[in-house]
């Protein structure tokens, strides 16, 4: 009897975790559409005739202006401007933003993030270090650390080439994987790297947890 409850408590936190995030959402959305709505009829109010202001004008007129921005802060100097002003800066940097489409389309891996944890991330890219003169024997691998459970927020983590395992498995394994592990693939696959040998690719996957 105590585990067919625990089982039914279970389905409940599944369903407050899928329910609380949709509720919230849709709560900004209509909080968002009647303030906007109003502001944007106030504008429009001041060169057209309340007669002509019909319902959903307001929203248009802030979809509009949100995308003329867009364009102007991605294809004009305006943005890379507003990028050097100190701390509001941030805001209007030119890199590329993380989303879950371009998640879905990198590399999923593991990396030591401590000498005893594991971590889940995507390999962005691979730098070339260098010493003085002399090219160095350990390329470093740039990983996105996902922050969960927007997965769209994390850092960008500096690795040593050995310590990161590619994954066989996709993107969407991983993202289900980190959600709390909703949906758990039915094993890890580790890959070795191009340039990597047989007997090397053994050798560091102990410190994965193979032997």
């Amino acid at each position: 009897m105590k585990e067919f409850f625990k089982k039914q408590f279970t389905f409940i936190i599944y369903g407050l975790v899928f329910w609380l995030p949709v509720a919230l959402v849709a709560y900004v959305a209509v909080l968002l559409f009647g303030n906007v709505e109003n502001i944007g009829r106030m504008i429009l109010g001041v060169i057209v005739p309340d007669k002509y202001l019909y319902t959903g004008f307001g929203i248009i007129l802030f979809i509009l202006i949100v995308y003329i921005s867009g364009i102007l802060l991605k294809t004009t100097k305006l943005g890379t401007a507003l990028s050097k002003i100190p701390v509001i800066g941030i805001f209007f940097g030119q890199g590329e933003i993380m989303t879950i489409g371009r998640l879905s389309h990198m590399q999923p891996c593991l990396f030591l993030y401590s000498p005893t944890s594991l971590s889940y991330g995507w390999i962005l890219s691979e730098e070339k270090v260098k010493i003085a003169e002399d090219k160095a024997v350990f390329p470093l691998i740039n990983v996105y650390f996902a922050n969960v459970p927007t997965l769209v927020t994390g850092q960008v983590l500096a690795a040593r080439k050995e310590t990161v395992m590619k994954l066989a498995n996709t993107s969407g394994e991983v993202i289900n994987l980190l959600l709390y592990a909703f949906r758990s693939p039915a094993a890890l696959e580790y890959i070795p790297w191009e340039d990597e040998s047989q007997e090397e690719f053994k050798e560091r996957s102990k410190l994965f947890g193979l032997k």
